[in-house]
C-alpha cells in the first residue's frame, strides 16, 4: 500500500442520468427548489424597498415586431440606476421586456432563457411561439407568493411566429394571465402616457425605421409625465433599448442609430414640448 488516500469517485447526481421533462423548471422545481425566485419567500411581515424597472413599449411593424425599454430603475424617490437593460432576447426569435421588481425580474428572465434553451436541445426542435408565451406565463404564476409581498414581476414577450410568418405581442398580470395584443401595447410606470402616444403615433404597415422612431417617441413621452421613466440622457450618452425581431431573428438598433432618432423628436419638440399637431 503506498498510503495515499483512495481518490474520490466524481459523478452526477442519479437525477441527471434520467430521463426527464423538457421543461428546466419543473426538473429545477423537483432537485433544488429553493434555486427557483418562487423558491424562496419573506417572512410575513417583512417589507424590502428594491429597485423597479419601468416602462416598456412594444409594436408590430410591417416585417415584424419591436420592443423599447427605457434604462432607468428606480428605489421610491430614488434613481437606482441610470442604465439598466430591460430588453432581453429571450431565444432566437423572441424577446422579453421586464417591469416590476429589478432583481427578480432579470433572474425570472436568465431563467426563462435556460428554459427554452433546455426545450430545444431535449425535444430537438424550436417551440412555438405561443407554447413560450405560455411557459413564461406559469413561470410568472410561480412568483405569485412574492407578488402578493410587494415582489411583483410584469413583463411584455414579443416574438415573430414562424407559423404564421407574423410578429406577435403578449401581455400578462401578476397571476401569470397571458393575453394576445394587438398593435401595440406598453407596461409599466409611464405606461399610461407611452400606451396614449401610441394610439396617436402607430398605424397597421409601419416600416421598421418608422416603427423605431414610434417606439422612442412614446417612451420620451412616457418620461415627460413620469419621473420613474427615464428619458434618453444626451450628456450621458443613454438611449432607449430597441430590439427588433423578423424573419431573421432578433437584433437590437445600434446607439448612433438611436442617437439619431432622439436628437431629431428633441429638435422637432424644441418649440412644441408638449407635441401638440
Amino acid at each position: 500500500m503506498s498510503g495515499r488516500p483512495e481518490p474520490r469517485a466524481h459523478r452526477l447526481d442519479d437525477v441527471y442520468l434520467s430521463a426527464g421533462t423538457s421543461s428546466f423548471t419543473d426538473f429545477l422545481a423537483s432537485y433544488r427548489p429553493e434555486l427557483l425566485p418562487s423558491g424562496r419567500s419573506l417572512p410575513p411581515t417583512a417589507s424590502i424597498e428594491a429597485p423597479h424597472g419601468t416602462t416598456i413599449v412594444s409594436l408590430l411593424h410591417e416585417g415584424g415586431v419591436i420592443m423599447a425599454g427605457d434604462r432607468r430603475a428606480t428605489m421610491g424617490n430614488l434613481i437606482a440606476n441610470r442604465d439598466m437593460q430591460k430588453v432581453f432576447a429571450a431565444d432566437g426569435y423572441s424577446v422579453v421586456g421586464i417591469a416590476g421588481t429589478a432583481g427578480l425580474a432579470v433572474e425570472l428572465v436568465r431563467l426563462y432563457q435556460v428554459e427554452l434553451e433546455h426545450y430545444e436541445k431535449i425535444e430537438g426542435m424550436i417551440m412555438s411561439l405561443e407554447g413560450k408565451a405560455n411557459r413564461l406565463a406559469s413561470m410568472i404564476r410561480g412568483n405569485l407568493g412574492l407578488a402578493m409581498q410587494g415582489l411583483a414581476v410584469v413583463p411584455v414577450y414579443a416574438g415573430y411566429d414562424l407559423e404564421t410568418d407574423a410578429g406577435r405581442i403578449f401581455s400578462y398580470d401578476v397571476t401569470g394571465g397571458c393575453y394576445t395584443e394587438g398593435g401595440h401595447h406598453s407596461t409599466g410606470s409611464g405606461s399610461l402616457f407611452a400606451r396614449g402616444a401610441l394610439k396617436k403615433l402607430w398605424r397597421p404597415g409601419l416600416s421598421e425605421e418608422r416603427g423605431i422612431e414610434i417606439a422612442v417617441e412614446a417612451l420620451y413621452d412616457a418620461a415627460d409625465d413620469d419621473s420613474a421613466t427615464g428619458g434618453p440622457d444626451l450628456g450621458r450618452q443613454i438611449w432607449p433599448s430597441v430590439a427588433v425581431v423578423n424573419a431573421s431573428g432578433v437584433h437590437f438598433v445600434a446607439d448612433d442609430v438611436l442617437q439619431g432618432v432622439v436628437e431629431s423628436i428633441i429638435a422637432a419638440r424644441r418649440d412644441n414640448p408638449g407635441g401638440a399637431r
